[in-house]
């Protein structure tokens, strides 16, 4: 299997994805845009990670590789390379597609409840309600033939889904403890308690079995999106 992971920052990284695509002898290759910007062509992908990040999708100006990374994640939807965009990365999907990317009414940072909608057919389907991990404050809208999969209090469009294997995703799954740890440690200016921001003392006191559960809807949803569902044989 042969990815591509899209990274903004060096404190964005996969995560508990590195463990499903080892258990798959999977070759990763990266364009770390905080190195340098340089995209790979998207033949022979057989998935597409698009990472977080602080910054805006709308910072082109500031970021002038951005305008070149949406023109890469368009091109790749359209070959019908199965893809998963995460934060950051779904928001790229969205405006990528023609949607409007803009600031969500509320930030939500820390462990809050998405609530799953109603799929069918061959769609993903995210449980009724868990517990998952956030660090947004933007939101996007729906692109044209997107189904909406999720939504929480703080924010509506949570996920979408287009086609059988593109799936964006406004939060975390892949959160392990240590990579929440970093995004403590580079965003903590962020953090000013509210409703939908909790205390970094709140965010690291969540029991082992929560990282267990959203990582393995994240395997889970992997194996959806490739259509992989066991290890690779020895």
């Amino acid at each position: 299997m042969k990815v591509h992971v899209l990274q903004h920052v060096p404190f964005e990284d996969i995560g508990s994805m590195a463990a499903w695509l080892s258990a798959r002898d999977a070759r990763v290759t990266y364009t770390r845009f905080h190195e340098a910007p340089v995209l790979p062509k998207p033949d022979g992908l057989d998935l597409l990670l698009a990472m977080g990040g602080p910054m805006s999708v709308n910072d082109e100006r500031a970021f002038p590789w951005l305008k070149a990374e949406k023109q890469f994640v368009r091109e790749t939807i359209q070959r019908g390379v199965p893809m998963v965009g995460i934060c950051l990365g779904a928001q790229l999907m969205a405006s990528a597609l023609g949607a409007r990317v803009y600031p969500n009414p509320k930030k939500e940072i820390g462990w809050f409840d998405i609530e799953g909608l109603a799929g069918g057919g061959s769609l993903f389907q995210f449980p009724q309600r868990v517990r998952v991990f956030h660090w947004h404050g933007e939101t996007f809208d729906l692109p044209t033939g997107a189904t909406h999969l999720a939504r929480s209090a703080a924010c509506e469009h949570q996920a979408f889904q287009i086609g059988s294997q593109v799936l964006a995703l406004q939060f975390h799954l892949e959160t392990t403890p240590e990579s929440l740890d970093a995004l403590i440690d580079n965003c903590r200016g962020e953090i000013v308690e509210n409703t939908y921001v909790q205390s970094e003392r709140a965010m690291r006191s969540v029991p082992s079995g929560t990282f267990a559960e959203i990582n393995g809807l994240m395997d889970r949803l992997l194996s959806y999106v490739t259509g992989c569902q066991g290890r690779k044989a020895p």
